[in-house]
């Protein structure tokens, strides 16, 4: 997130460091073990000579800087938050979000009373036939159901960036009716009475419409396509969205991409902290009218072994629940190699590391010493600099070693720390930095040695490449790269499949991106396992060539840019030009997942996290039925809307009635009499058996062969859905849930 130092300006810091002596717990005055690690660089960088700081004094500001952050308190915490000029803007049991002065910090983290606190990094941004492929379209027709699901009922949160509060998608169909609720924009500077801890809000069709986008809407469209794919109405086009009649509740976030729009010394106030406080803000929200909620999310940063999420992984389970559930992309660096895996008993493994910038960034991990051997490779010969683990061992402290080839310098930083998840492992954060882009003007591999250590790396800044200097060097892979917070327990993390190879532009020019067919995994969708080991992504829903809502204000201040080639049409609207565009990545399939759960949610308002799982895995569809699922290829695979559906409503509970819809049309009248209709005269005798939904008969019925149509009385039942099952003629053969009045 843009609101965490720069990597460059991070690495910088690392050598200023260095300068500084070795940096250790004890030299801060303060207890680091309680302190995340983006914590304990705010505090390095308060201890600076004034020297040193002057040098900083274009890129930090030097007022009073503050930081959004989670910190959990002892039972008897009491005032400590107070009488360290904190302030709480939300607490969830013993875990409060808070706002903290960085130079109340050392007080806070040596306060025993102050269990941890944390301020991870923050996020990264990144319908047509949709709706179809993922059997929505019986759900929409109320095919052999009690009624049509549309979202009606259910707020649908989206937090991104980009919204265009315009675009007539947020309308309902006949344009009559604006569907926006409200906003939180997070970055507004238009703070002056604004109660919020950053930006301000909007609360009213007048506020929304006269805004108009949120602050970043100039330079972002991203929050207006998955807001579009999660509800929109698609107003005078095919390209509808999946809830396309729940009521919207937008926050527009921060991003990495927002960053020429944030005052710079406000950056600590953007982070998981700050998303959590917009996700209870859109349940909030939905509370406050009595209805379910489903937040997209399609963000993501990567996971990491510091525990930057501990805290904000515990809020989100206790901010989703029954009628709350939260959504967010898988991520998208599945077609990159990210993982690097050396077993004991294995000598060595190793692979090339490169980067568009002067540095790259790996973790290692072992509960065994082990050697790094790096080689840099020059147009006459190599040069190798071996690093023994066994050399880092003190925790929360920076090395440095460094080796020049020819006239250029190569500096490794490694930062040792004891995992999150075992701390009987000890992990290395590897800096490697030179002059130009790090491994392009001599390339570099990285061989891990030791027979007797089992040891991981995760890439986490620059590439993990294969090279002909040493083609034996390939043992990466692409697996372990699923995004935070969508590896959380309960968050439903979705990956994205592929079904259109290309779409005509709104020029007529085709626009080729070719990820597969069939509902194949697109190449790009990140896949699991989670850093701890758990299976993730939890389903997929289509993200390949999506198409979906743009904005009208990115438009018209962006006309050169490039992603407007895959705009398919643009289109007049009260005085603005608006487009539908195409588009591709797990941003689009989260919010697929997420329209599918609004609509749930409308059947069944109170369902858990938990119980959505519980639908998923036992109504998805499975492209590879060879695989075992769930897998951390597709989870438990694609989602099935009508499948779910019948599912929640329970019609799968019931063993003598089929999943299969009837071609009959069934239902019930005004006088409460069980009416059938069949498209056909029956060509046998047929019984109908009604069914409680917790599967007991309740009656049954006959119709003669010829017989079209039929009225039966269900007299003595109380009102609410009940199944029908209709057997005898193979071609009219189904079932069908009614609603007695």
């Amino acid at each position: 997130m843009n609101h965490s130092l720069s990597s460059s300006l991070r690495l910088w810091l690392l050598q200023v460091f260095l300068l500084l002596g070795v940096c250790s717990a004890e030299a801060q005055q303060a207890d680091y073990s309680k302190l995340s690690p983006r914590l304990r660089l705010m505090l390095v960088d308060r201890q600076k000579p004034h020297a040193v700081k002057s040098r900083l004094k274009s890129t930090l500001r030097q007022r009073e800087r503050h930081v959004c952050a989670f910190i959990r308190l002892t039972p008897d915490g009491g005032d400590v938050l107070e009488a360290n000029r904190c302030r709480s803007l939300a607490r969830f049991g013993d875990i409060h979000i808070a706002d903290i002065p960085v130079s109340s910090l050392p007080a806070l983290s040596l306060d025993r009373r102050v269990k941890r606190i944390e301020a991870g990094r923050g996020t990264h941004a990144l319908m047509d036939s949709t709706a179809m492929q993922i059997n929505t379209l019986p759900v929409y027709a109320g095919t052999a159901l009690p009624q049509p699901y549309t979202g009606n009922g259910v707020v649908m949160g989206v937090m991104d960036i980009g919204f265009d509060l315009t675009h007539p998608t947020f309308y309902d169909s006949s344009c009559s009716h604006y569907r926006i609720r409200r906003l939180w924009d997070q970055i507004s500077p238009d703070t002056i009475g604004s109660p919020l801890y950053v930006g301000r809000e909007y609360t009213t069709e007048e506020e929304l419409l006269a805004l108009g986008h949120s602050y970043d809407g100039l330079i972002q469209t991203h929050g207006t396509h998955t807001a579009g794919i999660a509800a929109g109405s698609g107003y005078d086009s095919p390209y509808r969205g999946m809830a396309y009649e729940s009521d919207l509740c937008l926050v527009a976030n921060a991003t990495t991409n927002d960053k020429e729009l944030i005052d710079s010394a406000d950056y600590e106030k953007y982070n998981y902290a700050v998303d959590a406080l917009g996700f209870k803000y859109i349940f909030d929200y939905a509370e406050s009218i009595g209805r379910p909620c489903v937040i997209n999310f399609s963000e993501g940063s990567l996971e990491d072994f510091e525990g930057n999420d501990q805290l904000y992984y515990a809020i989100l389970d206790s901010l989703t629940g029954p009628g709350r559930i939260l959504v967010a992309s898988a991520g998208n660096s599945a077609q990159e190699l990210n993982y690097m895996h050396k077993p004991a008993g294995r000598e060595s493994a190793g692979i090339f590391i490169g980067s568009n910038t002067d540095a790259a960034y790996v973790t290692l991990k072992s509960a065994q010493t082990f050697d790094m051997r790096y080689v840099l490779y020059s147009s006459q010969s190599t040069d190798t600099l071996v690093l023994s683990s066994s050399r880092y061992q003190q925790a929360d402290s920076i090395y440095c070693d460094s080796i020049y080839v020819g006239e250029h310098p190569y500096y490794f930083y490694v930062v040792p720390y004891p995992s999150c998840f075992n701390a009987e492992e000890i992990c290395y954060d590897i800096y490697m930095q030179t002059m130009g882009r790090f491994g392009r003007t001599h390339e570099v591999s990285l061989e891990i040695v030791g027979s007797d250590a089992d040891v991981e790396l995760y890439k986490v800044m620059g590439g993990l490449e294969v090279h002909s200097r040493n083609p034996d060097l390939c043992d990466a892979d692409n697996t372990h790269c699923i995004h935070s917070p969508s590896s959380a327990p309960s968050v439903i993390c979705v990956g994205a499949t592929s079904y259109r190879t290309w779409f005509t532009n709104y020029k007529g020019e085709k626009q080729f991106y070719n990820q597969g067919t069939n509902g194949r995994r697109g190449n790009y969708s990140s896949v699991g396992p989670t850093f701890d080991g758990r299976i993730k992504p939890d389903v997929m829903a289509p993200g390949t060539n999506i198409v979906s809502a743009y904005s009208s204000f990115y438009i018209e201040h962006n006309p050169d840019a490039g992603d407007l080639n895959s705009d398919i049409s643009h289109f007049p609207f009260r005085g603005r030009t608006y487009a539908w565009n195409s588009n591709a990545g797990t941003s689009m399939s989260a919010p697929v997942v997420a329209g599918a759960i609004a609509l749930w949610l409308e059947a069944n308002p109170h369902l858990s996290p938990s119980d959505v799982l519980g639908v998923i895995s036992r109504t998805s569809t499975h492209y590879d039925p060879s695989l075992t699922y769930p897998n951390n290829l597709y989870g438990y695979g694609q989602i099935d809307v009508y499948a779910g559906l019948l599912d929640i409503l329970g019609i799968s509970a019931i063993r003598e009635v089929s999943a299969t819809p009837s071609e009959a049309r069934i239902g019930v009248d005004a006088d409460g009499m069980l009416c059938v209709s069949l498209p056909q005269a029956a060509q046998s005798p047929l019984t109908l058996h009604l069914y409680s939904l917790d599967g007991r008969r309740l009656a049954s019925f006959t119709m003669e062969q010829g017989a079209v149509e039929g009225r039966f009385p269900v007299d003595g039942l109380s009102r609410g859905v009940y199944a029908v099952q209709l057997s005898g003629d193979r071609r009219l053969a189904g079932s069908a849930l009614v609603r007695l009045p």
